[in-house]
């Protein structure tokens, strides 16, 4: 899946205070991507934006008609667009806790993540694979208390959607996020004929280095690139090389892989974060997979990601970090 891009956040995450709505495609990032070469736009969602009360089936149609307007967007500019749930019925990797159900345990959560994909299905049944495809849940992971999941767990309930989708549509492109937050290869589903996408957020204390939101326990450390830890192991670019070898042995059993977010934090001097980023796009080169940056503005994004020490551009009517939008390009195999 040589399909390369950003995550665009228009339906991220409900909030009634202040993001009660969705938000309309950004034509003019899209035509940033399109001109710079870009042909895939990852939008990842919540579906609280169009349910109430955990009422996952019976959603509100003038919500759902927003992803007409993100899809006929995309593709009228060449751009593939990838549906991504990130909150789904019972389950999201960010504050799993205002979930009433458990996904991975609980039926009437699986009932509704099933037809949310279903009505998908149907609705777009018509839309070629080569401009739309599936990504069925964002980042599945074991979280207890409230959310235990096993890999058995897991496998069930995407084995059981996979399934419904294609009984409607049979040849609807369909993505899978690895285990463990989306890092861990997933070699038990190699057989189910759909792209795995894996993450680029290794080492974790240098791409979240003073994430607000992360679980990370321990005391921060200004890393540098190449990283040593306090126990004298060191991460660089043959590190990155051994972290995604189950990726490449689940790629040799015939399975397509693309790596759907990756990316640096904002509390890191730029520098470093480049240096990390250029050995990350050598990897992802070497093993021709496609990849999609989160996001594309923001603290994360090629603009406005507002780390110490860039030097930004005026471009193409965006304000842009330049080096690294040229890094990230490298990537690219076309």
């Amino acid at each position: 899946m040589q399909h390369y891009g950003f995550n665009f956040l228009w339906m991220y995450s409900y909030h009634p205070e202040w993001s009660p709505r969705p938000k309309e495609p950004n034509l003019a990032e899209l035509d940033f991507l399109a001109d710079e070469g870009f042909n895939f736009a990852r939008i990842p969602t919540d579906y609280h934006f169009w349910t109430k009360d955990f009422d996952y089936c019976h959603p509100d149609e003038e919500v759902i008609s927003y992803f007409d307007r993100y899809i006929e967007a995309c593709n009228a500019r060449g751009i593939h667009a990838c549906i991504n749930i990130h909150r789904a019925p019972g389950y999201c990797i960010n504050s799993p806790e205002r979930e009433k159900h458990n996904l991975w345990r609980d039926e009437e959560a699986q009932e509704g993540f099933v037809y949310l994909w279903q009505m998908f299905a149907k609705r777009y049944k018509g839309i070629s694979s080569d401009k739309l495809s599936f990504d069925l849940v964002n980042e599945p992971a074991n979280i207890p208390p409230t959310h235990p999941c096993t890999r058995d767990d897991h496998e069930k309930v995407i084995r059981k959607t996979i399934a419904a989708i294609r009984d409607i549509d049979p040849d609807r492109e369909i993505v899978i996020d690895g285990f463990d937050g989306g890092g861990t290869a997933l070699p038990e589903l190699a057989d189910a004929g759909v792209i795995h996408s894996g993450r680029g957020y290794h080492p974790f204390e240098l791409t979240h280095y003073k994430a607000e939101w992360t679980r990370y326990e321990g005391e921060w450390k200004m890393p540098a690139w190449p990283f040593v830890r306090d126990d004298g192991s060191v991460s660089d670019i043959d590190d990155l090389r051994r972290y995604y070898q189950p990726w490449k042995d689940v790629q040799a059993k015939g399975v397509r892989v693309h790596i759907g977010e990756f990316g640096c934090y904002n509390k890191l001097p730029n520098p470093i974060a480049l240096a990390w980023l250029r050995d990350l796009m050598t990897v992802f080169r070497e093993n021709g997979w496609g990849y999609s940056l989160w996001n594309f503005t923001g603290a994360f994004g090629i603009c406005g990601h507002g780390r110490p020490d860039t030097k930004w551009e005026e471009y193409k009517g965006f304000t842009v970090d330049r080096e690294m939008l040229e890094i990230y390009k490298s990537g690219m195999i076309r």
